[in-house]
């Protein structure tokens, strides 16, 4: 058994572990990674990545079905087993970037091998025990399969099995109405498949629920089956047809079967006992500095316990380089982060929703909002679905939401406001390219300051006494 000595020690080569890695050791710390499945973690090879993919190749056949500009739409043909080709290829694209030989190249020490606690200072993975002055679990999360009655006697698939799938779903399940569902959703829905999701309670649930109604309409619209206060209760299989029942005795049959009810995070093969590092089944126990109940050991990404994003995983990184590395003081906030919905509208979200803003900060709160069908660029593109929604308190954005083509493209202006504590007029005296999106933004800002400017009996006063008197 060997002995190795470092200064770090990574567990786990998702985003946010493969993030502490290269700025450790380009920094001039010693680097440990451990990792005894897939470089680049979940969003490379089971979530972001493939996802998008997917994504997009429905978006080429819709995009060749409909017709619009003047030009005739005609049947795309969509060719599912190819779609998953481009999922593969894209895939492939990126992996140099996450490998084992990239990282070994800037001087980090890559064990393939599953890492846990030995003691409050020792991890071993395989044959080796790692004795580190810092360690950072970064082991992610991994798909959450619900207790339904006869799962287990069904062939079923997540989000780490669906991309592998060949054979196009006649009719595809899906149990859960959150965001991984309905990317799936529209994915298959747009390549051929019926596509029927059960949702126990409000399907997008956890989304502004203006927002989310425009999502799901166009889903609905392009023939998903969404079914809400649906939860499963009995499955059942036989000859590849899938039965689904739920608890209200409806009954729902198909060729597949997705589970996509959630995540849950990746601790209970690390020992963490033997470090003297809390957790529970949201994840490691860890303070604003990502600092778990033993002092060398931080978390970050899902199993930090908070949202479960990648670029959430990559700030964290950040965050604890700084006393990793540097011994500074530094914490994790959580107000400027963004998230989107990748179907079609997008959905994005950062900082408070309206209901959330509405409650910690009452009549204080001002809604700024602007539709996409105001937007010149959108008319001229047909993409005039939506808009942007400003939760402002005292000047400041506390929180949007943009429902619209390219809205995870959009959210980062309000992310960067919110972030640097920016006031509206930054948003405002902003200037886009005509015409753009991007405008619509503008636009939202624009509207908290309308009725301070249009609606205001002093201005009206001060423009006419300016008008009667000033100089010509």
């Amino acid at each position: 058994m060997a002995i190795i000595e470092t200064d770090i020690c990574v567990i786990g080569a998702g985003s946010g572990g493969l993030s502490v890695a290269a700025g450790a050791v380009q920094m001039g710390a010693k680097v440990v990674l451990l990792e005894g499945h897939l470089m680049g973690g979940d969003c490379l090879n089971y979530g972001c990545v493939p996802s998008k993919a997917l994504l997009a190749a429905g978006h080429k056949a819709h995009q060749t079905a409909e017709a619009a500009f003047g030009v005739a739409g005609h049947d795309p043909a969509p060719d599912y087993a190819a779609a998953k080709d481009h999922v593969r290829a894209v895939i492939e694209e990126i992996e140099p970037v996450d490998s084992q030989e990239r990282f070994e190249g800037q001087g980090v020490q890559v064990i393939r091998e599953f890492g846990k606690f030995i003691s409050h200072t020792e991890v071993q993975a395989g044959d080796d025990v790692i004795k580190a002055r810092r360690f950072v679990i970064a082991t992610g999360s991994r798909p959450f399969v619900p207790p339904i009655s006869g799962l287990d006697t069904v062939d079923y698939h997540t989000n780490e099995t669906i991309f592998d799938l060949r054979e196009k779903p006649d009719h595809l399940i899906i149990i859960g109405g959150g965001p991984i569902g309905m990317e799936m959703a529209q994915a298959h829905r747009r390549l051929g498949s019926r596509v029927t999701v059960l949702e126990g309670a409000k399907a997008m649930g956890k989304d502004d629920p203006e927002a989310a109604a425009i999502v799901l309409e166009t889903l609905r619209r392009e023939g998903v089956e969404i079914v809400e206060g649906a939860t499963a209760a009995q499955v059942s299989g036989l000859d590849g047809v899938i039965k689904v029942e739920t608890e209200d005795g409806a009954s729902f049959e198909g060729s597949h079967l997705l589970i996509a009810v959630g995540r849950q995070v990746n601790v209970d093969t690390l020992d963490l006992h033997k470090a003297g590092v809390a957790f529970d089944r949201g994840g490691v126990t860890v303070g604003d500095d990502l600092r778990s109940t033993n002092a060398r050991v931080y978390a970050v990404g899902d199993v930090a316990g908070g949202a479960q994003f990648t670029h959430v995983a990559g700030y964290h990184a950040g965050v604890i380089i700084r006393p990793m590395l540097f011994g500074l003081p530094a914490k994790a906030r959580t107000d400027h982060i963004p998230w989107a919905t990748y179907t079609s509208p997008e959905l994005a979200q950062v900082g408070l929703t309206e209901a959330e803003a509405k409650d910690q900060h009452g009549d204080k709160v001002f809604i700024a909002k602007a539709e996409f069908a105001h937007n010149d660029r959108g008319i001229a593109t047909e993409q005039t679905t939506g808009f942007v929604k400003v939760m402002v308190v005292e000047g400041k954005p506390v929180g949007a939401t943009i429902v619209g083509a390219q809205a995870g493209e959009l959210i980062g202006v309000w992310s960067l406001a919110i972030a640097n504590k920016l006031k509206m007029s930054a948003v405002a005296n902003m200037i886009t390219p005509y015409p753009t999106l991007g405008e619509v933004n503008k636009r939202a800002a624009s509207a908290y300051f309308t009725p301070k400017l249009f609606d205001s009996p002093m201005v009206k006063k001060v423009v006419g006494f300016v008008q009667r008197f000033g100089r010509p």
